[in-house]
């Protein structure tokens, strides 16, 4: 069964020192492991972290914070724009980005 189901992310300020990461897209083997790496390619430090399944669907939440600081409006875009990127569906096209 081929299912779309949409990326969502959404990003808040949770006190000076950190920010709530929400995450929600398809599951795969795998994805956890995918969304640690993205974190640690932009030096995002993870402090919590809690992961749900339901039927097809992930949902992620994580505490999160840079140079132990709240997530800045500039960086969290970059975040999302790059979970975005490497969440979505393997048979996009890299030309169409």
């Amino acid at each position: 069964v081929d299912v779309d189901i949409a990326t969502h992310i959404s990003i808040y300020d949770d006190g000076p020192n950190r920010s709530l990461l929400l995450v929600e897209t398809a599951d795969r083997p795998g994805l956890l492991v995918d969304l640690v790496k993205i974190f640690t390619v932009i030096n995002v430090n993870v402090e919590s972290g809690e992961f749900d399944t339901e039927e097809l669907l992930a949902k992620a939440k994580f505490h999160v914070s840079y140079k132990g600081e709240a997530i800045i409006k500039p960086l969290q875009q970059v975040l999302a724009n790059s979970l975005r990127y490497f969440l979505r569906r393997p048979t996009t096209e890299e030309a169409s980005f």
